[in-house]
Protein backbone atom coordinates (compact mmCIF):
# COMPACT_ATOMS: atom_id res chain seq x y z
CA UNK A 1 0.00 0.00 0.00
CA UNK A 2 1.57 3.26 -0.58
CA UNK A 3 0.92 6.23 1.61
CA UNK A 4 0.35 9.29 0.50
CA UNK A 5 1.37 12.67 2.01
CA UNK A 6 -1.62 15.11 2.13
CA UNK A 7 -0.19 17.74 3.61
CA UNK A 8 -1.63 21.63 2.25
CA UNK A 9 1.56 22.61 0.65
CA UNK A 10 1.77 19.50 -1.03
CA UNK A 11 -1.95 19.48 -1.79
CA UNK A 12 -2.11 23.25 -3.04
CA UNK A 13 1.43 24.09 -4.23
CA UNK A 14 -0.40 26.75 -6.29
CA UNK A 15 -1.33 28.24 -2.96
CA UNK A 16 1.71 28.63 -1.34
CA UNK A 17 1.84 32.81 -0.75
CA UNK A 18 -1.80 32.26 0.68
CA UNK A 19 -1.15 29.31 3.05
CA UNK A 20 1.83 31.30 4.89
CA UNK A 21 -0.30 34.67 4.75
CA UNK A 22 -3.39 33.34 5.95
CA UNK A 23 -1.60 31.32 8.69
CA UNK A 24 0.23 34.93 9.87
CA UNK A 25 -3.00 36.99 9.76
CA UNK A 26 -5.75 34.62 9.79
CA UNK A 27 -6.59 33.19 13.36
CA UNK A 28 -9.10 31.08 12.11
CA UNK A 29 -7.33 29.85 9.27
CA UNK A 30 -4.41 29.19 11.50
CA UNK A 31 -6.81 27.05 13.96
CA UNK A 32 -8.11 24.61 10.35
CA UNK A 33 -4.59 24.64 9.28
CA UNK A 34 -3.52 22.97 12.53
CA UNK A 35 -6.59 21.06 13.07
CA UNK A 36 -5.99 19.53 9.17
CA UNK A 37 -2.49 19.11 10.13
CA UNK A 38 -3.09 17.03 13.00
CA UNK A 39 -5.96 15.11 11.44
CA UNK A 40 -3.00 14.36 8.09
CA UNK A 41 -0.62 12.82 10.75
CA UNK A 42 -3.13 10.88 13.09
CA UNK A 43 -4.34 9.59 9.48
CA UNK A 44 -0.84 9.17 8.24
CA UNK A 45 -0.02 7.02 11.73
CA UNK A 46 -2.53 4.58 11.35
CA UNK A 47 -1.83 3.96 7.86
CA UNK A 48 1.76 2.77 8.85
CA UNK A 49 0.66 0.82 11.65
CA UNK A 50 1.97 2.73 14.28
CA UNK A 51 -1.03 3.19 15.46
CA UNK A 52 -4.27 0.56 15.42
CA UNK A 53 -7.99 1.47 15.18
CA UNK A 54 -11.22 0.39 13.37
CA UNK A 55 -11.47 0.76 10.25
CA UNK A 56 -14.71 3.18 10.82
CA UNK A 57 -12.35 5.23 13.25
CA UNK A 58 -10.46 5.81 10.15
CA UNK A 59 -12.62 6.46 7.69
CA UNK A 60 -14.32 9.47 9.99
CA UNK A 61 -10.86 10.90 10.45
CA UNK A 62 -10.74 11.08 6.80
CA UNK A 63 -14.13 12.38 6.21
CA UNK A 64 -13.53 15.00 9.09
CA UNK A 65 -9.60 15.79 6.88
CA UNK A 66 -11.38 16.17 3.90
CA UNK A 67 -13.91 18.21 5.20
CA UNK A 68 -11.28 20.61 7.24
CA UNK A 69 -9.56 20.77 3.63
CA UNK A 70 -13.14 21.54 1.48
CA UNK A 71 -13.19 24.87 3.71
CA UNK A 72 -8.93 25.95 3.74
CA UNK A 73 -9.31 25.61 -0.20
CA UNK A 74 -12.34 27.91 -0.42
CA UNK A 75 -10.24 30.35 2.13
CA UNK A 76 -7.54 30.11 -0.14
CA UNK A 77 -9.38 30.60 -3.21
CA UNK A 78 -11.04 33.32 -2.18
CA UNK A 79 -7.61 34.92 -1.16
CA UNK A 80 -5.86 34.03 -4.19
CA UNK A 81 -8.54 36.60 -6.07
CA UNK A 82 -8.49 39.50 -3.57
CA UNK A 83 -5.20 39.48 -3.59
Amino acid sequence: MTIEKHDLHHEFPEFNDEIHKLKMNDAHFARLFKEYHESDHEILRIEKGVENTSDNYLEQQKIKRLQLKDELFGMLKKESVSA
